[in-house]
């Protein structure tokens, strides 16, 4: 018997694959609907490491040539979108919480993200933590 695949760690549904996982597989990975289903994306993507993806969908004015590993022993907890405002049809915040936890101690990041959709494609602008 095969194990249920576990919930897709965004907490927005049921399952990855039918969660996040449709956005980081195959052509559709940079199609995310809105800037929120980005955003829970890319905190899909830290959890899980894929840095191709996170670079993937950073905007290139913006994005970094390259991003650093997690330290050894960090775990992630859980997300917290607590506003999705559309600014108008190409342009979102996104204000959330992550939660981690490194060597026993909790740690949370709060910040609201700017998005911006250009030719269809929605991309993380930048942050400013809360």
């Amino acid at each position: 018997m095969t194990a249920p695949e576990p919930p897709c760690p965004c907490g927005r549904g049921p399952r990855y694959a039918d969660c996040c996982g449709r956005w980081h597989a195959g052509a559709q990975h940079l199609q995310a609907p809105d800037a929120e289903s980005l955003m829970r994306s890319r905190y899909c993507a830290f959890v899980l490491g894929l840095h191709g993806y996170l670079l993937a969908t950073w905007h290139p004015s913006r994005r970094p040539a390259a991003l650093d590993p997690d330290p050894p022993g960090l775990k992630w907890l859980g997300l917290e979108v607590r506003r999705h405002i559309a600014q108008d049809a190409d342009h979102a915040t996104v204000h959330f919480v992550a939660r981690t936890r490194l060597h026993g101690r909790g740690q949370r990041l709060e910040e609201t993200s700017r998005f911006v959709r250009e030719g269809g494609r929605w991309y993380y602008l930048d942050g400013e933590a809360a």
